[in-house]
Parts: structure tokens; sequence; C-alpha cells
């Protein structure tokens, strides 16, 4: 599985507000049963952002903020449908994550 592909989220009641997780585990780790995720969510939802904590991503014409203190792991068999990448977006997410874990 890429990194910095987009998945549909496999919870249907939560797709409304949170429409996709990205990926952000390193490719070479894969042999887990699970991967390491940051939700995707609508913007209109979101509220007020953390300039580098939440960059706004645009996904499928859809306008998601990356909810990078939301990051956590999903069971590698929930990620059945990948819809996107965002490997043009990279600089903004491994910003945030640096913001998230303090490697300014």
């Amino acid at each position: 599985m890429p990194r910095l592909d987009v998945y549909a989220n496999p919870d249907a009641s939560e797709r409304r507000h949170t429409p996709y997780f990205l990926d952000v585990q390193n490719d070479y780790i894969d042999d887990i049963e699970t991967r390491v995720v940051i939700p995707l969510r609508r913007e209109a939802v979101f509220g007020p952002r953390a300039r580098d904590l939440h960059p706004l991503l645009q996904v499928a014409g859809d306008a998601v903020v990356l909810d990078t203190t939301a990051i956590g792991a999903v069971p590698l068999a929930e990620l059945r449908k990948t819809v996107g990448q965002l490997r043009k977006s990279r600089a903004e997410i491994q910003n945030a994550l640096d913001a998230l874990f303090g490697a300014f």
C-alpha cells in the first residue's frame, strides 16, 4: 500500500463528516496487519484549523482538512477502496506531521 494514498472511510456512518483516510505509513513497513492513517474531514464541518497542523487539501473535488492530531492505526483489511493519492501535497502533509511530533 503506497504512502499518501487516500482511502474511503470504511465506516459508512462517519463518511458524511470524515469521507477519507490518508495512509502515512512508511512503504517499507508492509508485513503488519495495520496501517497508520490520518482522517480527512470535510472543511465545512471541521471548524477552526491550526495553520500547519491542519492543512486544507483536495480529494476528488472535496475540500478536506488533514486532522493530524487524530492519527491512528486502522486494520489493513478495512482499507479497501483507494480513491486517490496526495503525493503532490507531500510537503504540507510532512509539515503537519512535523508540527505534531516536534521535528521543526
